[in-house]
């Protein structure tokens, strides 16, 4: 009898360290389902900023409400990195994907431009300061960076990459570090017939890889900055006058063509959805113009929600950060989401910030 009893305990004891150990999956993170207010599990019970979701979302989807929006007419925008996904151990994963290709990966040797310019911006990340390149200049050596690789080349590299480990956090992945009460919001919205799209200045072919099979976006609801796709033997030629050989020719990534961050965000919106958004999420002023043209709508009842990065237990905070964007909330009528206050975990309880960072 004692023998079993040992037994049954250790058994237990195995069973609670693998669960403690175990990451939270991409898988566990698809199987999120929100339907309704009372399905919410990783928000805090006292939620403003969930309270004010639930409340507008039951508004406007209520047919005798004089606030009713038509399903048509539903449009949520989201930023990614730091909206839906970490940006902080210790930058946004295109970026440190595109240092890793310039820096690291030896079957591939950069321009020397290229790598000078991945190299100081390494540099600044290590030191916590701005780099000393423009985010323009920047952003085209980032895209720069895969030029040439077909599009299924690319995407094997993305999916390659998300299995690297987050940086500082414990029992995650780059592919697994999505933020689980976000992700219950997307849930939320997709379930109650809202169009979601995702708004971001992280590569838009790279979000597509990140997103499939784990949030309820399809892939032309994703616009992101944008490198130009050329076909295999196009050369120099003009994609006026260059027609694509359906024998010879495939796909591959171009060079730079345009980063969407801050008002671009907005032209895009206008360009490739065609219709207001109601609402918005983001979490910094690079998404300031995204906000402001989502509460500017008057066809139709919106609202806009800004993540401040106030937790600095459970996540990589930045206090001055996070009481600059709550001050411009306060200014332009947008909802603060805090962190720290309001979710009830980030990435899961698993996930824990590493002592040593």
């Amino acid at each position: 009898m004692k023998r079993r009893s040992f037994l049954f305990i250790l058994c237990a004891i195995i069973l609670c360290v693998s669960q403690i150990s175990q990451a939270v999956t991409r898988e566990e993170v698809a199987g999120i389902k929100v339907v309704r207010a009372g399905d919410f599990r990783y928000w805090t019970a006292d939620s403003p900023a969930k309270a004010a979701l639930v409340k507008y979302v039951e508004t406007v989807t209520n047919k005798k409400s004089p606030d009713f929006i038509p399903a048509a007419d539903r449009i949520a925008v989201f930023d990614v990195d730091g909206t839906l996904m970490c940006e902080t151990a210790p930058s946004y994963f295109d970026k440190l994907m595109y240092l890793e290709r310039v820096l690291d990966d030896k079957s591939w040797q950069a321009p020397a431009d290229m790598h000078a310019a991945a190299a100081e911006r390494r540099s600044a990340m290590q030191e916590k300061r701005s780099s000393k390149l423009g985010e323009e200049e920047e952003e085209a050596y980032q895209l720069n960076a895969f030029a040439g690789m077909t599009l299924p080349e690319y995407q094997a590299y993305v999916r390659k990459f998300m299995q690297e480990p987050e940086q500082g956090l414990t029992n995650l992945t780059r592919g697994e570090a999505f933020y689980l009460p976000m992700v219950e919001v997307v849930s939320y919205l997709a379930s109650n017939q809202f169009k979601v799209y995702i708004v971001s200045g992280c590569d838009r072919m790279a979000l597509r890889v990140l997103v499939d099979g784990v949030l309820p976006i399809e892939p032309e609801h994703i616009i992101g900055s944008d490198a130009w796709v050329r076909a295999s033997n196009q050369g120099e030629t003009s994609g006026l006058e260059y027609v694509y050989d359906k024998d010879k020719d495939q796909l591959v990534r171009g060079k730079y063509f345009q980063e969407d961050i801050a008002m671009n965000k907005v032209s895009l919106i206008a360009r490739e959805i065609g219709r207001q958004p109601v609402l918005a999420f983001g979490n910094s002023m690079g998404d300031a113009s995204m906000l402001n043209y989502t509460v500017q709508n008057k066809q139709h009842k919106s609202a806009a929600f800004v993540l401040l990065c106030d937790d600095q237990q459970r996540e990589f905070g930045n206090l001055k950060k996070a009481q600059s964007v709550k001050a411009n909330a306060e200014k332009n009528g947008w909802i603060p989401v805090s962190m720290q206050k309001e979710f009830k975990t980030i990435y899961g309880d698993k996930v824990k910030v590493e002592k040593t960072r």
